[in-house]
């Protein structure tokens, strides 16, 4: 066999059975990528009843941080009540009641998968899927021979995917 055709039957092998191993983790990930899509709605999200007592005559800034609530803004003050979205701040006693929204635990570990940081041990996967990717991306133009039409339309396909995802980048 020459070395052409060797590489040719290693990627077409390498292809295959990566893209087995490969298959349960895409499962995973394209389900949690699509429950990211609808992060800011309620979809599939629960909602909890908080009652926290926090530091007295805190400021709008550190009552934000406090209650750990991202983009805090209070809406208007009547006494010693500060009421915001979802909720209300007594400023005398402290007491914080507000409403909050989280998706359920598993499916909040699953989109997890697309926010790793490099200090986490999704990290390695996350490097591992997307050098995966990139291979299947490469290898994928060793499963026809070049001359074919079947190729060529592959190209055509190629080009046309990569535009489009230009376009909707720059949209």
């Amino acid at each position: 066999m020459s070395k052409k055709q060797n590489l040719n039957a290693t990627m077409r092998i390498v292809h295959r059975y990566l893209g087995f191993f490969l298959a349960g983790i895409m499962a995973v990930y394209s389900l949690s990528g699509l429950v990211l899509i609808f992060r800011d709605t309620s979809f599939l999200k629960q909602q909890k009843q908080i009652v926290k007592i926090v530091k007295t005559n805190a400021s709008g800034e550190d009552l934000g941080r406090m209650l750990e609530i991202r983009g805090f803004k209070p809406d208007r003050e009547e006494g010693d009540v500060v009421y915001f979205k979802d909720g209300t701040y007594n400023k005398k006693t402290g007491v914080a009641d507000y409403k909050t929204e989280s998706l359920p635990a598993i499916v909040e570990k699953m989109t997890h998968l697309h926010k790793a940081r490099s200090g986490e041990p999704l990290f390695f996967l996350n490097v591992f899927f997307g050098l995966s990717l990139f291979f299947f991306v490469l290898s994928s133009f060793w499963m026809f021979m070049p001359k074919t039409t079947i190729f060529k339309k592959g190209l055509y396909f190629t080009a046309a995917g990569i535009v489009l995802t230009l376009i909707l980048l720059f949209i």
